[in-house]
């Protein structure tokens, strides 16, 4: 047989579609196995051969599994809302809606002509009213909770796209969409408290297999530390300056403390403040500044100090100034921090750019040289003087700021609650009212879904506001509480929101009347596989564990966490060695590889190009040999025969199931292709197979290449498709060759070989003396 991949590959898509042998059955008495890819976003570019390689994974596992028997869930969805979309229409003058759709139809149709196994019947797209009907319904339980607020903030803004970022839609100071700078802005925002559930998220990572950098990963995002809060009177004034730190036990080496220039505190006293001129020309500079210009620990140190505030040591009853500086921001922490130059790098320099005195309570450094940041002996410190172990002095220090009624143990997280607004128009509407007497209303939940208006205008407002704000019709409503006029809020979700909860809809896409029936979330989750990208192991998988927990905490879902486990592929790079863009023209369409290769050599080739896990960059001979590969299997029909494949092939053949299969679960594909590679080479060498071995071969090669097995499976007159197909089981004693071949060495020199059988008796052999040379 030829491997005339266009034909066959057409005429295969086109049985799996019309027999719908990929299709999920609810409540079926199979094991159950819920495969999972991230789904994409429908770019207009369309897909990647990075698409490709993400999805391969959890093809082949999913398309085993069937043939292992389970009921199979691996279903595909669109993440369509998004700045992008929106600013293409912008330039475009399209309605996003439209370019939506089109880039759907287009990702659909290329993942088709790759071969995919998706369950195209449960297909979601987060733009869909009957999907984000749910989304906001989700969001008004949240409200309910308490679990969504709004508060003004000096929040990340991209005057690009003239939208409020999130702290994770903008490092690295620039925007996450246009990559413009980010600049600083005071709005008022709508935050998701996720910090409440930051000891869950930390807990349930002990529950789920994760590799150990993506748990890492999560735990250093959601950054848990433990110290004290502590508080710092201010002289003549009533308030005090509230801190957090990590290190109470340094308390006595105190000698200033900082807090944001935003501070409020600066404004309620600025009639005592004599050099406010000086204080608002540096809050300008600061407003200039993106949140990591701020924050960046090389830098120079920049402050101005408060004349007419100082605060007072509360542990020693010093007289401390108080300085503004850029590097402190009142959305982290309490806005204000306490300065240990002696101890801390950061606070020693700006000491010495300041010259505030920098008092030693750590034995062990030189203070004249720089901070010494180890553990030693404590010195200076009173009641802590000569404590060696840190954590001793630590609870020696709680135990008196408790007795002292100025401070006690707390818990601080790096996580901040989560910005989940944006003024743009392309997203979910937030469903909330705003009425003068009530105040703010939550829509009912029958109104749901409260739907996008058409509007042909999408340009938001100089000032930032969403294009909504616009639309008098769609502002303009009646109180839901008290039934006066009210205004809508005009802001939308972020495209975070459908991407914390689509997993979920997969099980039950077409129902009106929940999310997900119960008794098909109890079938179907949690997660079995989840596999993805390593740039959302923090960002979007921490938000859907988020919205995940609280849902079951409300009983609406079976599971307290979303993923049993978790995966991820390493990028494809340019054939260049570089990461693959259109700025450098190494981007490959894997269309262009379909078309002149074939989808199967596509499929082959990027799980073969190297360890799954890590960045490879593409290679086109790589890539050919992978087509050779393909048509030399394809010509194994012609040496088929129904007689018994040559002597040794029952060993070589159960070896190959037995690496196959277990590669399979660990993910190593490439090593897996390569043993089939060895038994082709091995088949052409005896010059025959037998056309059962034959098929065993087709159903090893099935979940790579399954255009080619389908065709090879029926080329043999086997009955139905070799994708539902029962998979080959190895018998671990015949993977043990029946002889072995052993060297034979003389004075440690090889001299032959012998073949022997397989476990044969060991007879003692008497080493004979060397012979002395004469």
């Amino acid at each position: 047989m030829k491997h005339n991949y266009k034909d066959i590959e057409e005429k295969w898509q086109n049985r799996w579609e019309e027999a719908k042998i990929f299709e999920a059955k609810d409540g079926s008495d199979k094991p159950k196995f819920y495969g999972l890819v991230e789904f994409p976003y429908p770019s207009g570019a369309g897909m990647h051969v990075g698409h490709i390689k993400a999805y391969s994974s959890m093809e082949v596992i999913s398309r085993k599994r069937r043939m292992e028997g389970y009921n199979v869930l691996f279903p595909i969805g669109y993440d369509a809302f998004g700045l992008p979309t929106e600013n293409y229409a912008i330039k475009t003058s399209t309605h996003p809606r439209i370019i939506t759709d089109n880039n759907i139809a287009k990702f659909s149709n290329q993942l088709k002509k790759v071969g995919f196994s998706f369950d195209w019947s449960r297909t979601v797209d987060t733009t869909e009213e009957g999907f984000y009907k749910w989304t906001q319904w989700i969001f008004l339980k949240m409200y309910e909770k308490g679990l969504v607020y709004r508060d003004k903030a000096w929040v990340n803004y991209c005057p690009s796209c003239k939208v409020v970022l999130s702290n994770e839609d903008s490092q690295g100071g620039k925007c996450d969409i246009c990559h413009s700078d980010v600049v600083q802005k005071s709005k008022v925002v709508w935050y998701l408290r996720i910090t409440e559930y930051a000891d869950k998220l930390l807990k349930g990572l002990d529950d789920v297999t994760y590799p150990e950098n993506i748990k890492q990963q999560q735990v250093n995002w959601i950054g848990k530390s433990t110290g004290a809060f502590v508080d710092f009177a201010v002289e003549g004034i009533e308030d005090k300056l509230r801190i957090y730190t990590t290190r109470p036990d340094t308390l006595f080496g105190v000698t200033f403390m900082v807090i944001a220039p935003e501070h409020p505190l600066i404004d309620k006293y600025a009639d005592r403040l004599s050099n406010m001129d000086a204080i608002e020309a540096y809050r300008m500079e600061c407003n200039k500044k993106t949140e990591f210009e701020r924050t960046q620990l090389v830098k120079d140190k920049t402050g101005v100090k408060l004349d007419g505030l100082e605060a007072i040591n509360p542990i020693n009853g010093k007289k401390i100034p108080i300085f503004i500086a850029d590097y402190v921001m009142m959305g982290y922490g309490t806005g204000a921090i306490m300065a240990v130059p002696a101890h801390d790098q950061r606070d020693y320099d700006f000491a010495k750019a300041f010259g505030v005195d920098i008092i030693e309570v750590i034995k062990g450094g030189d203070i004249s040289e720089q901070a010494y940041t180890g553990d030693g002996e404590m010195v200076n410190s009173d009641f802590l003087n000569g404590i060696s172990n840190k954590k001793d002095a630590i609870a020696k220090m709680l135990e008196e700021l408790s007795k002292m009624g100025i401070g006690e143990a707390g818990v601080q997280f790096k996580m901040k609650d989560w910005a989940f607004n944006r003024q743009r128009y392309w997203g979910e509407p937030i469903p909330i009212v705003h009425c003068d007497d009530c105040g703010i209303v939550p829509l009912p939940y029958e109104e749901l879904p409260l739907r996008l208006p058409e509007v042909e205008n999408f340009e938001p407002g100089e000032g930032g506001e969403s294009p909504l704000a616009k639309i008098d019709s769609f502002v303009n409503c009646k109180c839901p509480k008290c039934g006066k006029d009210a205004k809508r809020e005009t802001d939308t979700m972020p495209q975070w929101a459908g991407s914390s909860w689509y997993y979920l809809r997969y099980i039950d896409p077409h129902n009106t009347e929940a999310f997900a029936d119960m008794d098909k979330l109890n079938y179907w989750m949690p997660v079995d596989w989840y596999n993805g990208g390593m740039e959302h192991v923090t960002r979007h998988m921490i938000y859907s564990r988020f919205w995940h927990q609280f849902l079951y905490d409300l009983g609406l879902v079976n599971t307290p966490e979303p993923y049993a486990k978790r995966s991820a592929q390493g990028l494809i790079l340019g054939p260049d060695g570089e990461k693959m863009s259109k700025s450098r023209g190494n981007v490959i369409d894997p269309l262009d590889i379909v078309e002149e290769y074939g989808a199967d050599t596509l499929r082959t080739y990027v799980l073969f190009m190297g360890d799954y896990g890590v960045a490879t960059p593409w290679n086109d001979s790589s890539m050919k040999g992978c087509k050779r590969f393909l048509e030399r299997v394809c010509a194994l029909t012609d040496i088929a025969t129904d007689a018994a494949s040559p002597e040794g092939f029952e060993s070589k053949f159960h070896k190959t199931i037995k690496k196959v299969t277990n590669d399979i679960e660990d993910m190593k594909f490439n090593t897996a292709i390569a043993s089939l590679m060895t038994l082709l080479n091995d088949i052409t060498a005896a010059g025959a197979i037998s056309k059962e071995d034959l098929g065993i071969f087709a159903k090893l090669l099935c979940p790579f290449a399954p255009h080619v097995a389908e065709e090879i499976w029926e080329v043999l007159g086997k009955e139905g498709f070799i994708s539902m197909a029962k998979w080959p089981e190895y018998d671990e004693a015949k993977t043990i060759d029946a002889s072995v071949e052993i060297g034979v060495q003389v004075n440690g020199k090889l001299k032959g070989t012998i073949v022997i059988p397989t476990g044969c008796e060991r007879i003692k052999c008497w080493k004979l003396p060397k012979q002395t040379k004469r």
